[in-house]
């Protein structure tokens, strides 16, 4: 596809376990994949939860061996589904976000599984808190041919519009990017007065967001992309874009090795369908 960046050595890193409510994220990975014209890597991650003094290796073998035929299967299921050329397979040891987090390193994109519910330590939160590449947890149910991001106006947003307007390029869905500008505790003390005169807040916010969106307009002409500002809170704005959605695409505000922001956390939490969290940029 025109205008996206294509990594020669990039791959899609997917986690997979074998259950029955990962294959709606494998069938993503596949076609993750297969648009970006890359490789499918399919990590199985295994753990030995107890202290070092209590290790069996006789244990550790038979789970190495599970998950080298998880992974097998895995792999014959993904052709299945169209992978392209060659899946790689990767047998990692230890906990699910650290061991996918450390094979990352050269990854496109990671790609997971989530049930409808995310609890507090779930790989997908943990994951997306830590990670340096997109991560897209994939929900079963499927949305609409579009994709939504969220927009604040800042720096932090940038990689996030980038990599959706990417997302709907590569899948020629439309882009609607979506900026809740009622968030004072959040803006800095000298623009505190703009919440005082929603007039002036709206033109200002309106001027930043279409700031924010030009260059992809520019990139990837082809993609219909509209642009929504509300005075509401981000969370309210978001949570009544994201059923138009089939990718919610957020930003994670900076906190690339600690919590998401509270905004891409909720959503992340009870949002039903795909979402892909981006972290920041360096400086």
């Amino acid at each position: 596809m025109e205008g996206v960046e294509r990594n020669q050595e990039g791959h899609v890193l997917f986690g997979y376990d074998g259950t029955a409510h990962n294959d709606a994220a494998l069938r993503w990975a596949v076609e993750e994949a297969r648009l970006r014209g890359v490789e499918l890597v399919m990590c199985h991650c295994w753990h030995w939860p107890y202290p070092e003094e209590h290790e069996d290796r006789r244990c550790e073998t038979i789970m190495r061996r599970r998950g080298e035929n998880l992974l097998e299967r895995g792999t014959r299921r993904a052709r299945e589904l169209g992978a392209p050329g060659t899946v790689r397979r990767l047998l990692a040891r230890g906990p699910v976000p650290e061991a996918l987090h450390r094979a990352s390193g050269r990854a496109e994109v990671i790609v997971v599984g989530a049930r409808e519910r995310l609890d507090e330590g779930s790989t997908a939160l943990e994951l997306s808190a830590r990670a340096h590449r997109p991560v897209v947890v994939v929900r079963e149910g499927t949305g609409p041919r579009r994709v939504v991001a969220g927009a604040d106006g800042s720096a932090w947003c940038d990689a996030a519009l980038g990599f959706a307007a990417s997302e709907a390029a590569l899948r020629e869905w439309d882009l609607h990017v979506v900026y809740g500008a009622w968030e004072p505790a959040a803006v800095a003390d000298h623009e505190l007065a703009l919440f005082n005169d929603r007039e002036l807040l709206e033109k200002t916010r309106t001027a930043e967001l279409e700031e924010a969106v030009g260059p992809w307009r520019e990139r990837y002409p082809k993609v219909e992309i509209r642009v929504s500002l509300t005075l509401e809170r981000p969370h309210e704005a978001l949570c009544n874009a994201a059923d138009d959605a089939g990718l919610l695409v957020l930003g994670d505000r900076g906190a690339g090795t600690g919590p998401l922001g509270s905004t891409s956390s909720e959503m992340l939490r009870g949002a039903r369908r795909t979402v892909a969290i981006v972290p920041a940029r360096p400086a």
